[in-house]
């Protein structure tokens, strides 16, 4: 018989479900990070807030088979132990949400079809992709990739250009575009430099090209934050950024770097590639629509 549990307590929430998660430690990097996140309890400004968060459960008579977490306003994130796909355990999530809405969903592609298939037919509401995205991890850069320019920690300084080349890679990641918007509130930025996730490639002192970490794990640190302005484009700036940044990471004692690829876009996904990335799996983002909204 299956077990649902809902969950108020994030620290119970990680108990239950971080070594599940973490049987695919680079494939679960959001859900582990948010789980973190949460449990620390350092920020809560925004998503980070558990008190905000849905966190449930779906067990057999052994152990749980599948886990579920969203941070309002972003999608529901599932993972099912060994990315097996059992009917009854997302019927009986599915079920558990009856008065929960829930705008989309983010898992491997095959996980997130089947839930979205399965809970849009229950709502009577459609789906359409926001993103197909890619998972590739790396244990080792190519040596035989040509690197240009230094790379160095973003620092206040860079504060100048730093929020026009973020906002940039958020427009582009978000709405697939290039606009280049006015930021409105740089404090984000600011704490991304403090907390040493952002770092700058300069070419003959002039910088050229952003990337960034994002969660650490166990085992694991996310790439995030690639973006070069077109003017500096096809030069390979973002190829040895991305390559430098990544032997860091490395050379820290991660032994994996994990990032998330726009298959909409397939000049990074080969620029990924070149540097030593590996596919895990495909992951999607569905969006829920509601006729009757």
């Amino acid at each position: 018989m299956k077990q649902y549990k809902v969950y108020t307590d994030v620290n119970e929430f990680y108990n239950d479900t971080y070594d599940l998660f973490m049987c695919h430690e680079a494939q679960n990097l959001i859900p582990l990070g948010n789980i973190i996140i949460g449990k620390k309890g350092e920020d809560k400004t925004g998503w980070r807030d558990p008190a905000n968060w849905f966190m449930a459960s779906v067990s057999d008579n052994k152990e749980i088979q599948l886990a579920a977490i969203m941070t309002p306003p972003h999608n529901i994130t599932l993972y099912a132990r060994d990315n097996k796909i059992v009917k009854s355990d997302v019927a009986c999530l599915i079920n558990g949400l009856a008065n929960t809405p829930i705008p989309g969903v983010m898992a491997r592609k095959d996980m997130a079809l089947h839930f979205a298939q399965a809970y849009c037919s229950a709502k009577n509401m459609s789906h359409e992709s926001s993103m197909e995205q890619r998972i590739y991890e790396l244990t080792e850069v190519n040596s035989e990739i040509p690197l240009v320019g230094i790379i160095r920690l973003a620092e206040e300084g860079d504060m100048y250009f730093l929020p026009y080349w973020m906002e940039a890679f958020y427009s582009a990641e978000t709405y697939g575009n290039t606009t280049m918007n006015i930021p409105q509130n740089t404090e984000n930025y600011s704490n991304l430099i403090a907390q040493k996730k952002i770092y700058v490639l300069e070419e003959q002192g002039k910088p050229v090209s952003i990337a960034g970490t994002t969660r650490e794990m166990q085992n694991v640190c996310g790439v995030a934050y690639v973006y070069t302005p077109p003017y500096f484009r096809k030069k390979g700036y973002a190829t040895s950024c991305v390559a430098q940044l990544s032997r860091l990471i490395l050379d820290k004692g991660f032994s994996k770097c994990v990032l998330y690829t726009d298959l909409a876009n397939p000049t990074s996904n080969s620029i990924y590639q070149k540097i030593g990335y590996r596919q895990i799996c495909d992951s999607a983002m569905l969006k829920f629509i509601n006729p009757n909204a």
